[in-house]
């Protein structure tokens, strides 16, 4: 998948209101009783994937599933409008976390738990580290209905090997790994810094490595003084360190990643590593198989901070997408049911796989060990069923206001033009 599904860019009321729908034996957006409408984005393949599984629990049904499919820009202003309305769906895509909590502070999201609880085998078919995201307080309010895309380290090992180097597993190790590749004249590490999200995810991983994942989740709960909290300070700093070390090279803020060009960097030898979501595979699958697939390409976890408070293995990105029951739906019991029936079955899984996509459920090795780009597939579930806790993309957990802001803060955080301390406190006034 592509990370455009986990963004979303709000567009104006009239814009939404207008959002071109397709929807599959539909009339329209609305509840009905006689009919389930399930609302996701417009992607071919998933959406193919999805038709089928829902055309195959329509067989036995007494209640039809429709899929109502949306494109992704003005998605979240169309969902917020429709909500809490008679043009409703009855089962909606979202992103889990704090886009979901939105929703549930609003009363708008049919409460999971008791229905996880009485389909134990359902329940705990995922993965509990992405199940766990869609958990709001005290309850459970979607599952899981795509593929995971944590954050990764990818290494172009050729280039490694080349300045006789591996890639770090600690913090240590990547800055000594800095210096060997500065004196080799390679970028160390590719940055496209056009973009604050692609520096959210240096400042992500350092402060779930040095304090581990409460840090972050004090913001989420908007607690005082999240933001100013030593881990954030210190992982803030350690960001300037990596730009001041030259880690990045000198024109990181001129490369962005949308044109390809960063992957670019990493294909052709001219950087070394890049952290970013898994879903840069497809990226070099399509521009540079051979990198992809001859054996130069790799991938690790984040780097260990030696000290730090965060667990080993806990992972940072997107836990995956997910489905919800809107709470006013007139067939809450048919819409569990449905949940039930098609995103854990068989055929689902195995189209999502075949799909290129990791699927956020247990005991698919053996599946993904036989799949196109089997390595990575095999690495990626393995990395996420072992973590510990797996934290959404900061941007994507907090309000939209404070996400501007956080990314612009970012920015101004590695050009060198603000301090960390400055940056903590005008984040402090989003709490």
């Amino acid at each position: 998948m592509s990370r455009t599904h986990r963004i979303s860019v709000i567009g104006s009321t009239a814009l939404a209101l207008t959002l071109v729908a397709t929807a599959c034996g539909s009339s329209g957006p609305g509840m009905s009783e006689d009919a389930l409408q399930v609302w996701a984005l417009e992607e071919a393949a998933v959406n193919d994937v999805l038709q089928a599984s829902m055309d195959s629990y329509n067989e036995g049904a007494e209640i039809d599933s429709e899929l109502v499919t949306f494109v992704n820009d003005a998605y979240k202003q169309r969902l917020q409008v429709a909500l809490g309305s008679p043009n409703a769906p009855d089962v909606f895509f979202n992103w889990g976390g704090g886009n979901l909590s939105e929703y549930v502070d609003q009363g708008q999201v049919f409460n999971m738990t008791t229905a996880l609880d009485e389909n134990p085998e359902f329940r705990d078919s995922f993965l509990p580290s992405v199940l766990d995201v869609a958990r709001i307080e005290d309850g459970y309010y979607g599952v899981p209905m795509l593929g995971m895309q944590p954050v990764v380290l990818f290494t172009n090992n050729a280039v490694l090997e080349e300045s006789g180097l591996e890639a770090p597993q600690t913090y240590d190790e990547l800055l000594e790994a800095v210096e060997v590749l500065k004196e080799d004249e390679v970028t160390p590490i590719v940055l496209p810094g056009a973009q604050g999200w692609t520096q959210l995810m240096w400042l992500s991983y350092l402060v779930e490595r040095i304090g581990g994942p409460d840090v972050f989740q004090a913001v989420v709960d908007g607690e005082e003084g999240a933001w100013e909290h030593p881990a954030m300070i210190e992982a803030m700093e350690k960001c300037q360190e990596l730009v001041d070390a030259g880690a990045f090279g000198p024109n990181f803020a001129s490369i962005d990643y949308d044109g390809g060009g960063a992957s670019a960097m990493l294909a052709n030898g001219d950087a070394a590593m890049f952290l970013m979501g898994s879903w840069d595979l497809s990226q070099q699958q399509e521009n540079h198989p051979d990198f992809a697939s001859g054996g130069d390409l790799g991938y690790v976890p984040f780097p260990v901070v030696e000290g730090g408070e965060g667990e080993e293995g806990a992972v940072v990105g997107n836990p995956s997408n997910y489905f919800s029951i809107n709470d006013d739906s007139l067939n809450p019991d048919a819409a569990v049911d449905f949940l039930v029936e098609t995103v854990t079955s068989d055929e689902y899984v195995t189209g999502l796989i075949d799909a290129g996509q990791v699927p956020a459920v247990e005991g698919i090795e053996d599946q993904l060990a036989d799949s196109d780009y089997a390595d990575f597939a095999v690495f990626t579930h393995g990395m996420v069923s072992e973590a510990p806790s797996f934290t959404q993309s900061w941007d994507q957990a907090i309000p939209p206001a404070a996400a501007e802001a956080l990314l612009t803060n970012l920015q101004l955080l590695f050009l060198g033009e603000t301090t960390p301390e400055d940056f903590a406190k005008d984040m402090e006034s989003f709490l």
